[in-house]
């Protein structure tokens, strides 16, 4: 089962209706690189090559709702600026260049000891499944 079928499965089993509205903005949002991520202003640009009657705050919208259901990752890049992609579910980071606002997801694994330490040492349990790193990418060093 591909994201776009996961994402409609789930939403429906929570009682949630798929509008064609939402099925083009789940549709534009998965169907991307999984390394992709995208702002709401580039997924509304996706959504209107196959119809206008999908309006930014629509998308807006969408997206809050995918987020708060959990199947959907917003991704700050500061200043403003956010970007959101389907959640891969497992411990991954994402990894944000601050020069040029480019998003990898990496394995998140070497979090474990990190989560392990934080928790023994001061009994803090961190949420390690989503997190960000910034950084500068290997195109901004050259």
């Amino acid at each position: 089962m591909n994201d776009i079928d996961q994402i409609i499965e789930t939403l429906r089993g929570k009682q949630f209706r798929i509008t064609p509205q939402r099925e083009l903005i789940i549709r534009a949002l998965a169907d991307v690189d999984e390394d992709d991520h995208l702002t709401a202003e580039e997924i509304h640009k996706r959504v209107q090559v196959h119809t206008s009657a999908v309006n930014i705050a629509t998308v807006y919208r969408t997206l809050d709702m995918l987020v708060e259901e959990g199947l959907v990752s917003r991704i700050d890049l500061g200043g403003d600026k956010e970007v959101f992609a389907t959640v891969h579910h497992g411990m991954h980071m994402h990894l944000v260049c601050r020069q040029c606002g480019h998003v990898l997801d990496a394995d998140a694994q070497i979090l474990r000891d990190v989560g392990q330490y934080l928790f023994s040492e001061y009994e803090f349990v961190a949420d390690l499944e989503h997190i960000s790193l910034f950084g500068i990418c290997a195109n901004c060093q050259q």
